[in-house]
């Protein structure tokens, strides 16, 4: 359906990919792979048409349309939902209006023999092939379909789009992208920053509305549940799998152990030669042989084995002081916000080592009750800590929280206190900020990046009760799956919201589920209730139908 012919790109002589071919067809669901840098974000622009290639090229049947969604959404916070909406059909509003201003243009000339006159005939006669050979929609009447289908109501689609949660702005983008009815969907990071619920709801649009999809995500289960294919990029050239991203990690495996094998015997075929040729170099009689195997070796073309990330993430909690039997301790709690009520008469106590999750869909209160134990907002009821409770607190938005005018070095070294400062180079190392990476400024750092460093600064002294909101996001498989088993063998209490069903599961054996301005315990793990919820979710999709 769509060919990607020799593309290149080169940034100041240095290329990050050359010569990569592969097909896009029709029904495709392909897991874009690779390491962070390798290039696959900027492959995604030039597939959508946002970046130009060095090299090569794009080829697209005619009429076919390709919807992008990138890693940051693009709604404007001026524009209404209905507004951002219809934009879906900006296009076709950009022919109808340029034809109307056309025709008053050619009311009013009364040059009627001139050639600038037939110019604009010649010019709305175009257009108007092209638009009335368009299917006859009621445009206004499908931008409500596509909101009311995606769970917004009527009265949702006068108010800003700045006014919803990260879940739903990306609904808005779907909307769109339905509307436009691509033959193909490009997704860049799509479940960052949105709930459990947004998720499982963009799966079954993914599995069963939409045609050909790509999709760059670290959400292990996500790409996992919706992918047939995985294309890596790797060394600047790329491996394409018919298989799942789990699938792919165990034929990638194969692959290198393959490359290593073929390495390995070639090294020895070079040395055994170089051996011959030093051996009888001068000697008459086998003069041809040696010349012969020299031009061999000039002409061999030398087995590489692909790079795998070494960079490894060494993160242990230290120790946790004891603390009172009940580190966390809710009671009637309520909180809104003039009118608009979070939740009310929530309780919960959470006991000393336990792991919970807080679990709900955004807006439903679940930062604001972590702010209301961290003392942050006042608070109608109970909420207090235990005795000798010391709290490690990754919020949300921690990443952004850093002075990017301070290195890396003296981001840690001014909350440092006492001998850990003699440790400050280990410890960065540990989390692979290696050499003269220390003095880079904060303000250069990738997502990713600024998330470890937050991580290292919440690592500096022991703590017995660790809040972690969306600690996931920007952070790639490898270092969460770190964090994963670092968080296992904590000896502290827990209290952990993330929207990452794959980070989630085996974490938590308590759940707090936030929903219709009620806290609900469940006392089952992490796993049970996503099962249990996510036939829940799907049911209710397949109701909406």
């Amino acid at each position: 359906m769509i060919s990607v012919d020799a593309l290149a790109v080169e940034f100041s002589g240095s290329a990050l990919f050359s010569d990569v071919s592969f097909t896009i067809n029709e029904n495709d669901k392909i897991a874009l792979m690779g390491k962070n840098g390798a290039g696959k974000s900027t492959m995604m622009k030039i597939i959508a048409g946002e970046q130009k290639a060095t090299r090569g090229n794009v080829r697209y049947p005619k009429d076919v349309v390709v919807a992008y969604l990138p890693q940051h959404l693009l709604t404007e916070d001026s524009c209404t939902v209905f507004e951002e909406a219809s934009k879906a059909f900006k296009h076709i509003f950009k022919m109808r209006d340029e034809m109307e201003r056309l025709n008053k243009e050619l009311e009013t000339r009364t040059d009627y023999e001139s050639d600038d006159y037939m110019k604009i005939i010649e010019k709305v006669s175009d257009l108007g092939e092209k638009f009335y050979a368009l299917e006859e929609i009621n445009y206004d009447a499908e931008v409500e379909k596509a909101l009311r289908g995606l769970g917004f109501k009527r009265e949702d689609f006068t108010r800003l789009t700045s006014e919803f949660s990260g879940g739903y702005r990306m609904r808005i983008e779907l909307a769109k992208i339905l509307l436009q009815k691509p033959d193909l969907i490009l997704l860049d990071e799509p479940t960052n920053h949105i709930d459990i619920e947004s998720v499982i709801w963009l799966e079954d649009f993914l599995l069963n509305k939409a045609k050909a999809v790509m999709v760059i995500s670290h959400d292990k289960a996500f790409i996992d549940n919706i992918t047939n294919r995985t294309i890596e990029v790797t060394m600047g050239r790329i491996y394409d799998y018919k298989a799942n991203y789990s699938h792919y990690l165990q034929l990638r495996e194969d692959r290198r152990s393959h490359q290593i094998k073929a390495y390995q015997e070639q090294q020895k075929f070079i040395a055994d030669n170089v051996a011959f040729i030093e051996r009888f170099k001068g000697t008459y009689s086998k003069t041809n042989q040696v010349s012969s195997r020299e031009r061999m070796l000039e002409k061999l073309e030398i087995i590489e084995i692909d790079e795998v990330d070494t960079s490894a993430l060494k993160l242990r909690f230290p120790p946790a002081p004891r603390s009172g039997d009940y580190p966390v301790t809710v009671k009637d709690l309520s909180k809104s916000y003039d009118d608009h009520v979070v939740f009310k008469d929530a309780n919960m106590s959470i006991a000393r080592g336990e792991k919970v999750s807080f679990v709900g869909r955004n807006g439903e209160g679940k930062s604001t009750m972590i702010k209301a134990i961290m003392g942050q907002i006042d608070f109608e009821g109970h909420c207090a800590l235990g005795h000798n409770v010391k709290v490690g607190y990754f919020a949300q938005n921690q990443a952004s929280l850093l002075d990017d005018n301070l290195t890396i070095f003296q981001t840690v070294d001014e909350v440092a206190e006492g001998d850990i400062r003699t440790q400050i180079k280990t410890i960065l190392g540990g989390f692979m900020f290696k050499g003269d990476d220390i003095d880079k400024k904060v303000s250069v750092l990738s997502g990713g990046e600024k998330t470890r460093l937050a991580m290292v600064k919440l690592l500096l002294e022991p703590v017995n009760l660790l809040i972690l909101d969306e600690p996931t996001n920007h952070l790639d498989l490898k270092s969460k799956d770190v964090l994963k088993e670092a968080l296992k063998n904590f000896d502290g209490t827990l209290i952990l919201v993330s929207h990452d069903r794959d980070f989630l599961q085996g974490l938590s054996q308590k759940v707090f589920e936030f929903k219709d301005q009620r806290v609900i315990e469940h006392f089952e793990t992490i796993d049970d209730f996503l099962v249990r919820n996510r036939i829940e979710n799907l049911k209710q999709i397949d109701l909406k139908k």
